[in-house]
Formats: C-alpha cells, structure tokens, sequence
C-alpha cells in the first residue's frame, strides 16, 4: 500500500474523528481524506480562532470548510502567559490550552479522537506545541504514516485539494523575539503590513518585528519590486514603524530559531 491508503486504513481504525483545523496545507489534506474515508458525519473540523491567526487565514479555512459540519472554537492566546510573553516554550504552553478546549469540543459533539495536522518533517524542526499534543493525546495520523510536506502536497495536487500549493504560515507570535510581550495591537501590525505584500502578489513573506524597525522576508526575486515600490514602504512605516528593511537572505521558516542556533 502506498502512504495514501495507509492513511486511510488508520482513519478506519477510529471511524469518527474530530480534526484540530487550520485551512493550511497539512489539516486540510487530513480534513479531505478523512472525509472521503469515513464521510461527512463522521468527520468534525474544528477550528480554532484568535490573535495567532490573520483574519486572511481565518477566511481562507472557513471558505475551505464550506458544506461541511465544522465548529469554530473562539480561543485568546494573550491569556496564556508564556505567549504573551513570547517564550521560547510559547508554543508548548499555548498547544495545550487551545487543544484542551478542542478535545471538550470534540467531546461534547461525541468524538472520542481528535487528530491534528503534524507531518514527519515537524519532527525534524523546534517544535514544542507538538509534546503538548502528545500529553493530550492528540493523534497525528500523517507524521504516523510518514507523510513529508512535500507528499502532503503531491497527493493534495492529485486529489484536486486546491491548498496543495498554499504557503507555508505560522503563528504571528513568531514575527517576534522571544521574551517580547505581545499584544493585540502588535500582532495586528504583523497582519495588516504582510496583508500589503498579499495584496501585491507576494504571498511568501514574513515580516519580523525588532522594536521600531520592520524586517521583510520575501523571494530574492521579489528584492527590486518591494525597494522601487516606495507606496508600500510608507504604508508599512505608517503601522507604527521608524525603519523598513530588506532581509538580504530572503524567506526563512522558523527565522528566530535560526538565529538563536548561530548565537548559541
């Protein structure tokens, strides 16, 4: 059998599966195939909805979720210390108060398991929400079956999954360095000035926040059109910063991570 019908086969195994759901790549191929294994009755979506995610992404998985049964679970991460706070172990501590919330919802729409969107390559990286999961029990059917990314979004392509080439996104709590308290307004910030890459056709991107200066990450091909397109540097000053630059390196995942490695 190939990883695919593996899958599968797992997903018989629990018949009726809650999923914690973004509308990324990863959850919403686990979110397709769940459905087309076990049904739509059998299948709850539940997606999580606070300052961690922009109101882009938000629409973008509630668009994905259209027909189906879903429940939108309004959470607040700035209650939870480690992430106001931009710990290190933020991820960790916010994991297990958000996925505790979903396995009560989960429980109370009588769904005995709750799977998550982890594939093999998170394994490979700092990830600390994924222990959390782990000590609640969370199932992670893809990283089980050994499903990378990039399979992730080969067999999204083949089902005709129309996320099978979405961006890879994050927290927006990860715009920023560790031990930097977050705030609502911040992180607003973060949305509103990568919205205006978005808006040009730019949609691998981040934007790093040091203080009063705006780090842009994005493709090394895109470098010429954000330095000649001065409207955009003004309108991304005018969210409350002093400087805009340029990362010279380009896009990075896990970008900080990176950095505290070099410094260690």
């Amino acid at each position: 059998m190939n990883k695919l019908e593996l899958l599968q086969t797992e997903l018989r195994k629990y018949e009726n599966v809650a999923i914690a759901y973004s509308g990324g790549v990863d959850s919403n191929f686990l979110f397709h195939v769940a459905i087309d294994t076990l049904g739509k009755d059998h299948v709850l979506p539940v997606l999580c909805r606070g300052a961690m995610m922009s109101k882009e992404d938000i629409e973008g998985a509630l668009e994905q979720l259209q027909g189906a049964n879903y429940v939108v679970l309004d959470v607040n991460p700035l209650d939870v210390e480690a992430f106001r706070f931009n710990h290190k172990d933020r991820c960790y501590h916010c994991k297990k108060s958000i996925m505790s919330k979903v396995k009560v919802v989960a429980k109370e729409h009588n769904f005995e398991y709750v799977l998550d969107g982890k594939n093999k390559d998170d394994e490979k990286v700092y990830r600390p929400g994924l222990k959390a999961c782990e000590e609640l029990g969370i199932i992670s059917p893809l990283a089980n079956n050994e499903l990378t990314k990039q399979e992730i979004r080969d067999y999204s392509k083949q089902l005709g999954i129309s996320t099978y080439n979405k961006p890879s996104n994050a927290c927006l709590a990860s715009r920023f360095d560790y031990n930097t308290e977050l705030t609502f307004e911040k992180l607003q910030m973060v949305e509103k000035g990568e919205k205006y890459l978005h808006d040009l056709g730019m949609f691998h991107v981040r934007l790093r926040v040091h203080g009063d200066v705006a780090r842009l990450e994005v493709e090394p091909q895109e470098f010429k059109r954000i330095i000649d397109h001065k409207e955009l540097i003004q309108k991304i000053k005018d969210l409350g910063f002093r400087f805009v630059t340029l990362d010279l390196e380009g896009i990075k995942h896990g970008g900080y991570d990176v950095e505290n490695k070099r410094n260690s």
